[in-house]
């Protein structure tokens, strides 16, 4: 337990700056850009005339200057107040906890199922490398890896929602249907069936080939030698040593891949027009709409150090040897 309060305690202390640059860098490039939101929202309703812009642009305080600005975003974000969005007139804060949820279930569910299915693959093809079993499943992720994911899902859509009528098309849920408690949570599963499948067959590739290659590579090590000589049974041999000793770099690629999996979740929501994170980034690009942006950008940087905490914990787990030769303070 003080291991992994180090750890996080750590792990913390670092991310600050880390947020500092993220926040800075992002600025920088929203203020390089060309237009604002002001100019997207008169685009929008047909034209306005001058002053109504500048009215616009002194009511969000788009008028000062840009270290002004940096500085009042930096105070706000202090308060955790991430400014107002000037497309939805609404609170950022607002429209990002009623995104997230849906982002948060679609990429928990892709995760879970690509890592569960690409270890136990991984497994079954490392227990016997160049195996005929090695073979299958290792051109099999190959392919897989190879598939762009925006392509899977939409193939996935034709087929199973389109053409066979089995599974919804688009959204998290049926409107209006009126539904709650179990019969809900099965309607909202239902519809995540296609856009979990198509993110984690693309993920679930990556992860066996890590595992498998982990095993080939555990398998010549001294301590496996060892265990055989014990005379202990191949099936043991690869669960409680070969298997533990590959998960570490697994576990290591599922924090690396967090941040790849939220940007490809931006693709599988416009394909099966899910009312998540992603869409509405691509909704704040579209509109100019700097505060929203920024606002997703920090979120997004705070989910990924969150994961990689995560990921940190549970490799400090397989491996005592993390976090234990930082002293006890």
């Amino acid at each position: 337990m003080n291991r992994a309060l180090r750890l996080i305690r750590r792990r913390a202390i670092s991310s600050i700056p880390v947020l500092l640059i993220v926040v800075v860098l992002t600025f920088l490039l929203l203020e390089s850009a060309s237009g604002d939101a002001v100019d997207a929202y008169l685009l929008s309703i047909g034209g306005g005339d001058a002053t109504v812009a500048q009215s616009l642009r002194r009511a969000y305080g788009l008028d000062q200057s840009m270290l002004a600005r940096l500085w009042l975003y930096f105070s706000s974000l202090v308060r955790l107040d991430l400014g107002w969005s000037v497309a939805f007139g609404r609170p950022v804060l607002d429209l990002i906890l009623e995104r997230l949820p849906n982002t948060l279930l679609l990429m928990g569910s892709a995760t879970a199922l690509s890592f569960g299915l690409g270890s136990a693959f991984g497994i079954i093809a490392g227990a016997k490398p160049e195996s005929a079993m090695d073979r299958v499943l290792s051109t099999c992720s190959l392919i897989l890896y190879a598939i762009p994911s925006f392509w899977l899902g939409l193939v996935l859509s034709i087929v199973f929602a389109v053409q066979l009528r089995w599974l919804p098309t688009s959204g998290i849920e049926t409107i209006a249907s009126g539904k709650v408690g179990l019969a809900r949570a099965a309607d909202i599963a239902r519809h995540l069936i296609l856009p979990v499948g198509a993110l984690a067959l693309i993920y679930m590739a990556l992860f066996l080939r890590v595992m498998r290659s982990g095993m080939a590579e555990a398998w010549t090590l001294d301590f496996v030698l060892f265990a055989r000589s014990k005379g202990l049974s191949r099936s043991r041999i690869v669960l409680r040593h070969v298997a533990r000793n590959a998960m570490l770099p697994l576990v290591t690629m599922l924090g690396l891949q967090s941040a790849a999996m939220l940007g490809g979740s931006v693709v599988i929501e416009s394909i099966f027009a899910i009312p998540g994170f992603g869409r509405l980034a691509q909704e704040a690009v579209s509109g100019r709409d700097a505060p929203l942006l920024m606002g997703i950008i920090v979120v997004s940087a705070v989910l990924v150090i969150c994961v990689n905490l995560l990921v940190d914990l549970v490799y400090a787990a397989l491996d005592p040897r993390v976090g234990a030769s930082e002293p006890n303070s």
